[in-house]
């Protein structure tokens, strides 16, 4: 489980965000995870690594730039489908997408060939954007291609999307919730320093409220629906729960801020670890 909530917008007003992201990954607290950094294989990309056996080098969160173009791509679970016999790890999905900046990676190749082969993965929602410079590409290309069933939605330079763990027409209440709160903090806050958005950000990925009942939830999670009602989620029984947070925000003069908030160990009481990263492109 995971939510995104953001906001792509390639010609914002002086002093604003071209792009404003907040995002929990939910995931089972043993996982091994390497920290988000500039990665090694790839010095323009930035994001956290999947370590897990197996599925090491996948990402369910990264930023990539080159040629003047940012990319974006987070992958989702989609709660409660069936897997498929044999199904095809789904972290590089976003890795690949990130990393390469040839025309045959540009959001919309990159979709419109994962849509012809995406029956082989475990259901997912896949979050692509791309942002170019504003006298080349004057709008943000945002993209949602989901597998159960196979579809691509494209969705709207400027405006506020949040996105779960289920289909975009039937979003669990955590997430309207949350978009709804989140585009108040962007209509309040997005000319603000980016301490103060992020402050922002941070408190609406922390809410441990749980939004139940909810049907779409409990008809897919019908044991861990409560629990999972939450925007921070935690299921100590299971020793799951949001274990990392994290907020991206790029600036009308291509300054990128990676800041994300995670934990070292199995508490989510105990320690956390703080990464800022920052880069002019």
């Amino acid at each position: 489980m995971c939510v995104i909530f953001f906001c792509a917008d390639a010609s914002p007003q002086p002093g604003g965000y071209k792009l404003i992201l907040a995002s929990n990954r939910d995931e089972f607290f043993a996982r091994a995870t390497q920290t988000a950094a500039k990665w090694a294989n790839a010095g323009h990309v930035y994001g956290g690594i999947d370590l897990e056996p197996g599925r090491e080098g996948g990402t369910w969160l990264a930023i990539g730039h080159s040629g003047g173009v940012f990319k974006v791509g987070a992958l989702l679970n989609l709660t409660g489908e069936p897997k498929p016999r044999d199904a095809v790890g789904r972290g590089m999905i976003v890795a690949d997408f990130v990393t390469e900046s040839d025309e045959d990676h540009n959001i919309l190749s990159y979709n419109q060939r994962l849509l012809k082969d995406c029956t082989k993965y475990s259901a997912f929602n896949f979050v692509s954007i791309e942002i170019g410079p504003s006298s080349v590409q004057p709008t943000a290309r945002v993209q949602l291609l989901s597998n159960v069933p196979p579809t691509l939605e494209e969705y709207h330079n400027g405006k506020c999307y949040g996105f779960g763990n289920s289909l975009p027409h039937t979003p669990f209440a955590k997430v309207q919730h949350g978009q709804a709160e989140f585009e108040t903090i962007v209509k309040e806050h997005g000319g603000a320093s980016v301490d103060t958005i992020t402050e922002h950000l941070m408190k609406l990925l922390k809410n441990s409220h749980k939004f139940w009942p909810d049907p779409e939830l409990k008809r897919r999670a019908p044991n861990w629906g409560e629990g999972l009602s939450a925007l921070n989620v935690h299921i100590s029984d299971h020793a799951y729960g949001s274990r990392t947070h994290t907020v991206i925000l790029v600036d009308s003069d291509n300054k990128m801020h990676f800041i994300e908030e995670t934990m070292t160990g199995l508490d989510p009481k105990g320690e956390w670890r703080k990464t800022h990263i920052t880069k002019d492109f």
